[in-house]
């Protein structure tokens, strides 16, 4: 069992990193001269890179903004929760219940940073016809995959330890 358990907290940890990438890390939308994450904008001006205010009006609207920092932010908690509470159940819950929690944190995490792309991918950058969605924003959906991976993983490793405890 211990040998299981390593890949699934290597797992954990990988998501747990690339969701505070994306959520900290400056490219979620990007041109030659610019990078633009969730809490701002770097411009390239005479070499160097100088970090400015996200504009406001049309283009960045601050609901939907708020929203996918919200989400962000939320799905890195629930994500570095779920770690902690995994350690915490192989010591304290009896076979059968020890993963269910860590698969709903991670299920949290998992629709959490959905919903920061997706309203991203679906409220900014629409007319813009120079740019490409940075490493950021890809670290986001491949980070839903991986959390999504791991709870489900938790949830079938759950029924596991449960039929094999009986």
């Amino acid at each position: 069992m211990l040998i299981l358990l390593a890949p699934i907290f290597g797992i954990h940890i990988i998501g747990i990193i690339l969701l505070l990438v994306a959520t900290i890390d400056n490219a979620w939308w990007m041109t030659d001269n610019m990078s633009t994450d969730v809490w701002g904008r770097w411009l390239l001006t005479n070499g160097k890179w100088n970090f400015t205010d996200l504009p406001v009006g049309a283009h960045y609207p601050e609901d939907y903004l708020q929203a996918v920092q919200a989400s962000s932010i939320l799905a890195c908690i629930f994500s570095i929760l779920g770690i902690f509470v995994f350690v915490a159940q192989l010591f304290t819950l009896e076979k059968g219940n020890r993963f269910t929690i860590s698969g709903i944190f991670q299920l949290l995490a998992c629709l959490c940073i959905m919903i920061a792309a997706s309203i991203y991918t679906d409220r900014f950058h629409l007319d813009e016809k120079f740019g490409w969605y940075g490493h950021c924003f890809v670290l986001a959906w491949i980070s839903f995959a991986l959390t999504f991976i791991s709870s489900i993983i938790y949830f079938v490793l759950r029924k596991k330890v449960a039929e094999h405890g009986h």
